[in-house]
């Protein structure tokens, strides 16, 4: 019989998809659920973006392309950071990938050796310690604080450092807090001579002063970003690399044998997006910060602790210990007895158990009456 490896049967699950799953089983039971625990998107993809995709496949552009991207795409994420952050790279930098959790494994595989360690912060995206584990790797947390915005402190970073150190991951706006590193720090960072690795996916969905880049504080980076946020392309899968010019040979290797080369049609989409998307990004900014200001005020209101108030993505991460300290079973309390998912903390790090996250990636209409069913729960207890 065959033997499943011990890598596979040690990863542990994504939690928020117990939830969702749960979830689906209840709604298919006839029960109605405000799903707050999605981390997508809940608009389509922009009409100019599908337009640019079906042209695609009417000219026969469906045939792989060069493993490191579309040449015109890469051109246009050269101009894109030129113009957003002031900062100059070459397509040689850049690698197309299936979307940013290949791009993930592909960067962890080219700088990690099994026993090397990289830093994390803790609360962090659940899948980070997984991918360095999964390359036999020693993921190393950082507690953050809330009072802080749950941001990385630089000398608390340095003293994780040892000699078996090899990188740290910066993820500004971040998943689950929705907060953003403050330039300052990812100054002193950079400063520290380690390897950033710098996950840029919810760039462009901000409310307040602009996202910074790392690459504006260091060329010792290694940028994650991609299409499926900020222009509502989930399905597509899409992402990208910018890495220093010796790691790019290593990571197209990796990308030929295990990927290929990112889907075509995704690619010409994704060259749409960037040239002519902008508006529409900007109505879907709009939209969500309305639902981000609802949401803070009605969470506060509840007696949910949030001392700094996300100014990124589509997140709140906020203290509800007051309810339960097990925040797994407060969210299966919370979805049986209210019909509202949301994520238990535990999914993002050992220091956040007791907190919840809620994701406003949801119509507003939705989103008020979950949190009039969650104000009701609340108030029961």
């Amino acid at each position: 019989m065959a033997r499943i490896s011990k890598r596979t049967l040690d990863i542990p699950p994504f939690i928020v998809m117990d939830i969702l799953e749960k979830a689906q089983q209840m709604e298919k039971a006839g029960r109605d659920i405000v799903h707050l625990e999605i981390g997508e998107p809940d608009f389509t993809t922009p009409q100019c973006i599908c337009d640019a995709a079906v042209k695609a496949i009417a000219r026969g552009e469906t045939h792989y392309t060069h493993s490191l991207g579309l040449p015109a795409l890469r051109e246009a994420i050269c101009r894109h950071h030129q113009q957003t952050y002031g900062v100059a790279v070459v397509p040689e930098q850049i690698l197309v990938s299936s979307g940013t959790s290949p791009a993930l494994f592909m960067i962890f595989a080219a700088l990690l050796e099994p026993g090397d360690e990289i830093i994390l912060s803790d609360p962090h995206y659940p899948c980070y310690p997984n991918f360095a584990r999964f390359v036999g790797a020693e993921p190393v947390f950082v507690r953050c604080f809330e009072e802080d915005g749950f941001q990385l402190r630089p000398d608390d970073i340095r003293k994780a450092i040892t000699s078996r150190t090899r990188a740290v991951v910066i993820n500004s706006p971040a998943n689950p807090t929705g907060n953003l590193l403050a330039p300052e720090r990812m100054e002193e960072i950079a400063a520290l001579g380690l390897p950033v690795v710098s996950d840029e996916i919810y760039h462009g969905l901000v409310y307040g002063p602009p996202a910074r880049s790392i690459l504006e504080f260091t060329r010792n980076a290694f940028v994650l970003n991609g299409f499926s946020k900020r222009y509502a392309m989930t399905g597509w899968r899409l992402g990208y690399i910018i890495a220093p010019p010796e790691f790019i040979r290593p990571l197209q290797k990796i990308q030929q044998n295990l990927f290929i080369s990112a889907g075509s049609i995704s690619q010409w989409a994704g060259l749409a997006a960037l040239e002519e998307a902008e508006a529409d990004v900007r109505k879907m900014v709009e939209i969500y910060d309305k639902r981000r200001r609802y949401m803070i005020e009605r969470i506060q209101k509840m007696g949910f602790q949030l001392p700094v108030e996300p100014a990124g993505a589509f997140y709140l991460l906020v203290n509800a210990r007051h309810l339960g300290e097990k925040s797994y079973d407060l969210a299966f309390e919370i979805l049986e007895k209210a019909g509202v998912g949301v994520t238990p903390g535990i999914d993002f790090g050992a220091h956040v158990e007791g907190y919840l996250r809620f994701s406003y990636a949801n119509h507003l209409d939705r989103i008020e009456e979950g949190l009039d069913r969650l104000e009701r729960f609340v108030g029961a207890r």
